[in-house]
């Protein structure tokens, strides 16, 4: 499943550098989660780091991507450049 950030963003700015695939950027009024490059840290960490420094814990799994444990690591391996040819 993807990560979703609320309206409860406080525009704190911390999660942004904390996302190994580049899938957190501003938005219009606050920090937006792209679905296609979020993997919830799967294949880097153990938990989703921008998760774990939300000081308002506003970052939720989105309800509308859905998706298992395995189409994220696949998803880490395309964005890394893993995947077998």
């Amino acid at each position: 499943m993807a990560l979703l950030i609320t309206d409860e963003c406080i525009n704190c700015d911390v999660c942004e550098p904390e996302c190994p695939n580049d899938a957190i950027s501003q938005g219009e009024e606050i920090y937006q989660i792209e679905p296609g490059k979020c993997t919830e840290c799967i294949g880097h960490f153990e938990t989703s780091q921008c998760v774990e420094v939300c000081p308002v814990e506003c970052i939720l799994v989105d309800p509308d991507h859905k998706e298992g444990h395995d189409t994220l690591m696949e998803r880490y391996r395309i964005l890394t450049g893993l995947a077998a040819c």
